[in-house]
């Protein structure tokens, strides 16, 4: 069967060549490939989501946002969904205290610090802050442990 239409094959083929390329270099993030549009609010500050600050220690996740909240020793963070190692998402294990990615079971502590597994890093982290009740992800920031992990490690918000 002949290809009916080979310049819409070639730009496919090239599209998504360069989105691969551009995630592989970090100037585009994996989770703004998986999110789905409409999915985000733009605000002047950029695309945040707001999130109620859970009263006990707790993972929520929406999916909408590929995000994952989390309160944790009376501190707050905000997650990809995806798992770093090949973007596959991650479950939280509530009897065992833990997140695993779904497809080759790197395990990470609740604070998105790396224990075992395929992956090479931790989880990847969203810029968050606290502001009254409430608890703002911006969405077009977040860090990666091995390429600046002092914004890494700073991207949570204190909740006392």
């Amino acid at each position: 069967m002949s290809d009916r239409n080979p310049a819409r094959r070639d730009f496919l083929r090239t599209g998504g060549c360069l989105a691969l390329a551009l995630v592989s270099a970090g100037v585009i993030p994996r989770v703004l490939l998986a999110r789905p549009l409409g999915s985000v609010v733009g605000s002047p500050r950029g695309a945040e989501r707001t999130y109620p600050i859970p009263a006990t220690d707790s993972v929520s996740i929406d999916r909408d946002a590929q995000v994952i909240l989390v309160r944790s020793q009376n501190r707050a963070f905000a997650f990809a969904l995806s798992c770093p190692h090949q973007n596959a998402s991650v479950k939280w294990i509530d009897k065992d205290h833990r997140f695993q990615c779904t497809r080759h079971d790197s395990k990470y502590q609740p604070d998105g610090v790396y224990t075992s597994g395929r992956a090479t890093r931790n989880m990847d982290r969203f810029a968050i802050r606290r502001d009254a009740a409430s608890l703002v992800v911006n969405l077009d920031r977040f860090f990666k442990s091995d390429t600046d992990a002092a914004a890494w490690a700073a991207a949570f918000a204190p909740l006392t």
